[in-house]
């Protein structure tokens, strides 16, 4: 009898212990999001316009995405994420005609017809050690579980870079906090994607209680903002490695991260082209293998009270071959701040303000104004200036921080570095649901 009362005790304990592991680990889940922008821009003064100028008239657009985010647990350590996405829609002036643009929601695809496709579809394989354990969330490509704080991952498949990399806390996702690309991530980092923002490669990351280590290896399109990969992988690829510290000043988080990168392929070099052609230069006709262009970002977000955060940015690219994925800046500056709103009783709302200085190398510069053309900026003739932006949104929880309102306006002065065209005012509204 006291046998099969241990037995049973015994099985009891064990049966405990998985209910319990179970319930801490999650297996499947399942998250949306919809984010439709409205801009509108009033006219503004140029005394000229080029191919790729801002249209100097009033002007509203709209656009809309759709994301299913699926998740499953496969095995020990293994996760694998899937992710549908509608999106349509346009920019202002089709996208075109400022380096930081003022809708992060938007692509150069030419269309605005909504369209469906994989944004998302990766394998992710995990290795843990130490006794140290954080316990993760359901959230969006997240399933719920324990992790050790010392650990050793691998993704490979089809993602986002920023899914990974330059994870400000404050400006880092135009569905939720600032709009602009500038904003997005760090400005100058011309990092690997298709036309709608994605890439084929693979990322590791080494975790430690304190701090992150990543790298990522991924595929380079055949032509600047395009969707073709170009299959000569061992010429056409980029390295990413970043180093994220976290830390704690007056008792409040904040964090650090140091990110720096290299893309190669067959890409146009500004100089050769204007050499070529004084008069209309095209950086296109020079593209052959063998360039390369490299850079660095550092990012920091600091918390100054609980309801109170601010973040600086600074990035820089060489700028001697043309930009081959993200937007037309080689220099950038940027900083900011968060404000949630308790000391109003919202205390779910948020309020940020931010400032952003981008700039060119002087090849890039000198390529512009000699009237070339980008795949973003080009007026026909340049009089160079820093591009200057300011973001102000207020973010409005309008239903179980489930739906949010949020309205925005950019100021924007010297759009595409040109001193003779604006300043030009954006004012915007988002509506973002998710669940």
């Amino acid at each position: 009898m006291k046998k099969t009362i241990l037995l049973l005790t015994g099985v009891l304990c064990v049966t405990l212990a998985a209910a319990q592991d179970t319930a801490t680990r999650q297996f499947l889940n399942f998250h949306f999001q919809q984010t439709v922008i409205t801009q509108y821009k009033p006219s503004f003064n140029a005394p000229y316009s080029g191919l790729n100028s801002l249209s100097t008239n009033e002007e509203t657009q709209s656009s809309i995405t759709s994301t299913l985010y699926g998740g499953a647990r496969l095995w020990k350590g293994a996760e694998a994420y899937f992710n549908p996405e509608i999106s349509g829609g346009a920019g202002l002036s089709k996208t075109l005609g400022v380096a930081g643009f003022p809708n992060g929601e938007t692509f150069r695809v030419g269309a605005a017809e909504p369209k469906i496709y994989i944004a998302r579809l990766y394998l992710k394989q995990t290795f843990e050690w130490g006794s140290e354990k954080d316990t993760l969330d359901d959230d969006i490509n997240q399933l719920a579980g324990i992790r050790s704080k010392r650990y050793f991952s691998i993704s490979a498949g089809k993602f986002g870079m920023a899914d990974f990399f330059d994870g400000n806390e404050f400006s880092h996702d135009p569905r939720t906090q600032f709009m602009n690309w500038s904003l997005m991530d760090n400005a100058a980092w011309d990092y690997p994607a298709n036309t709608r923002g994605y890439v084929l490669g693979a990322t590791a990351e080494l975790g430690q209680p304190g701090w992150t280590l990543r790298f990522a290896f991924t595929m380079v399109t055949t032509q600047a903002n395009e969707s073709t990969w170009d299959a000569k992988i061992g010429k056409a690829n980029t390295q990413t490695v970043e180093f994220e510290r976290r830390y704690s000043l007056s008792g409040q988080k904040g964090t650090l991260r140091v990110l720096a990168f290299r893309n190669n392929g067959k890409f146009g070099n500004y100089l050769q082209a204007i050499a070529q052609n004084h008069n209309a230069p095209d950086v296109d006709m020079t593209q052959q293998y063998g360039r390369h262009k490299y850079g660095f970002g550092i990012s920091a977000d600091q918390y100054l009270s609980n309801d109170f955060g601010i973040f600086a940015k600074a990035s820089y690219n060489d700028g001697h071959t043309e930009t081959w994925f993200f937007t037309e800046i080689d220099r950038s500056l940027s900083f900011g701040g968060v404000l949630k709103g308790k000391s109003w009783k919202r205390s779910d709302d948020e309020l940020g303000l931010a400032f952003v200085a981008n700039g060119l190398s002087a090849d890039h510069k000198n390529y512009l104004a000699a009237g070339g053309y980008g795949f973003l900026v080009g007026d026909g003739r340049l009089n160079y200036s820093p591009e200057l932006i300011a973001e102000l949104y207020y973010k409005i929880n309008a239903f179980q921080k489930k739906f949010w309102i949020s309205p925005d306006y950019q100021f924007i002065l010297h759009p595409a570095y040109n001193a003779d065209r604006g300043p030009v005012n954006v004012f915007g509204l988002r509506a973002h649901v998710e669940f």
